[in-house]
């Protein structure tokens, strides 16, 4: 029996958002697609109450409600590799039952020792769970290999990570543990790496000499929803910047790996986070803007501000933008400021990097007012997936006056390609047993490392100011300030790739 033939995938938290959305209507797509081992169970467990049946019944409602793939004619086939536990997370006593389940499937359906652990739950169980499983021998590799998957966040702040780290190397061995970043999942996001060492039109210019500063935005027009009380324990800084926006910044700046083992690409990602300059608590005022949505009215609609959300503190100081500037101090980055933003309630959800060319030393040709005279390379991870270049181009008539033009690729144009999900894309991976898209453990506590000053410097409003910015805007006018040169401002983008400027429709 090859060790890769069989497979008992197990969730906890199978009763939540997360797996009817997103997790089970990926695994369902990697089945119609025979991705999954052909002797494959899927173990369901959480404190809700469901018999196998309900249990499949919802998981099939899930998949044709968020399916990711059109083709529903296998629904009936997958959902009877669907079982269900109940247990209470942090009762031992709960976990025997729980080995039994996993022992009676195997034997049912002769399947070796492969196991999967998804954790998707609070991350208040991160440290109990494997703690728990490790107790009765799920975590033994001697029958099939066992692993661990799980969400953001890894820890609160540095202290917390460490502690987290430590308590899970007690059972478990690094090569186990797959801390899952949806980011570096998405198809764009990848293809940062293709774009930069496959193209030598692009990788002899990606350094200090030729780029001006890289900016990264992640932003999204809706609030903070019915998450209030998740999101006072987090804020935008915890919640995208720590993990999202380094580690896309790192796929950006890192050097080309001797190979593509995902030791090798991950050893350049940990280069990267090990050259961030440090910020000094006196430079987080002018290296960090933090702001914070207020009441506005979005297409004539009335907006609540973030403090009038539900679950929130009507005096919370948390932040829903934050902005930052950072240096990579190696011989390829330095001198190049990266400037990362991401926010809630603004104009539009997008997620990209663009890449700011510097401007040719003498410019000989007049240009609109509207024109920016440095060339940029915007490669758009979200939505309207795809590469933007934008350069200059004679406008026809008497003269040389210049204006900058699009040269596009849209994902959307590869009419017989199919795009997989970022969740099916790391649980196909997590199944290989591959872990280039995974952060580990290192990487994680670099990031931790890097932001302590201005979590520290955040956690009142007194040392550092909390700025309003109304909903459907930008984000804080003193964002701005971040990038020193008056004549450069951040890109505005739209949903659509090739559209971009302050007036996009919301």
């Amino acid at each position: 029996m090859n060790e890769n033939d069989s497979l008992i995938y197990v969730i906890f938290g199978a009763s939540g958002d997360l797996t009817k959305r997103k997790l089970v209507p990926a695994l369902y797509s990697l089945f119609v697609q025979k991705l999954l081992p052909e002797k494959f169970a899927l173990l369901g467990a959480s404190r809700s109450q469901f018999t196998d049946d309900e249990f499949r019944t919802a998981m099939k409602s899930a998949i044709l409600e968020f399916k990711e793939i059109d083709d529903t004619s296998e629904i009936e086939a997958f959902v009877q590799h669907l079982h269900y536990t109940s247990l209470k997370f942090d009762d031992g006593v709960t976990y025997v039952p729980l080995k039994e389940r996993i022992e009676k499937l195997r034997e049912q359906k002769n399947i070796n020792g492969n196991t999967i652990f998804y954790l998707s739950t609070p991350p208040s169980l991160y440290g109990i769970i494997p703690q728990q499983l490790a107790s009765i021998g799920l975590n033994n590799q001697t029958d099939g290999w066992k692993r661990i998957i799980i969400e953001k966040p890894f820890g609160y702040d540095l202290e917390s990570a460490i502690q987290l780290k430590d308590q899970l190397l007690c059972d478990w061995a690094e090569e186990q543990l797959f801390r899952i970043d949806h980011y570096l999942g998405k198809e764009t996001v990848q293809n940062l790496l293709v774009t930069r060492f496959s193209n030598g039109i692009f990788e002899p210019l990606w350094n200090r000499n030729y780029i001006h500063h890289v900016e990264i935005t992640s932003a999204e027009s809706i609030g903070v929803e019915q998450r209030g009380g998740y999101y006072e324990t987090s804020g935008a800084l915890r919640d995208m910047v720590q993990n999202h926006l380094l580690q896309v910044a790192a796929i950006a700046a890192m050097e080309s790996p001797s190979s593509l083992e995902p030791g090798a690409i991950r050893n350049e990602i940990l280069k990267v986070f090990q050259s961030l300059r440090p910020i000094r608590k006196e430079d987080v005022k002018t290296n960090a803007i933090r702001g914070q949505y207020v009441a506005s009215h979005i297409k004539n609609e009335p907006i609540p501000g973030y403090r009038e959300e539900e679950g929130v503190n009507p005096n919370s100081v948390t932040e829903t933008y934050a902005a930052l500037k950072f240096y990579i101090d190696n011989w390829r980055w330095g001198g190049v400021p990266f400037y990362i933003r991401t926010g809630k309630r603004l104009p539009t959800r997008v997620m990209e990097v663009v890449i700011h060319f510097k401007a040719t030393p003498h410019f000989l040709f007049s240009r609109g007012t509207q024109n920016n005279s440095s060339n940029q390379l915007v490669i758009r991870i979200q939505p309207d997936e795809g590469i933007l270049l934008k350069f200059g181009m004679k406008t026809p008539g008497a003269g040389f006056e210049v204006q900058t033009v699009n040269m596009d690729f849209h994902y959307s144009d590869l009419a017989h390609q199919r795009i997989p999900s970022a969740y099916e894309r790391l649980i196909y991976d997590s199944i290989k047993g591959d872990s280039t898209l995974f952060a580990r453990t290192e990487e994680v506590l670099e990031a931790w490392k890097f932001l302590s000053p201005v979590i520290d410097c955040w956690k009142n409003e007194h040392e550092a100011p909390l700025y309003g910015y109304p909903a459907g805007t930008w984000g804080p006018e003193n964002a701005d300030d971040l990038i020193g040169d008056k004549k450069i401002t951040w890109r505005y983008p739209c949903k659509n790739l090739s559209n971009d400027g302050i007036y996009c429709e919301l």
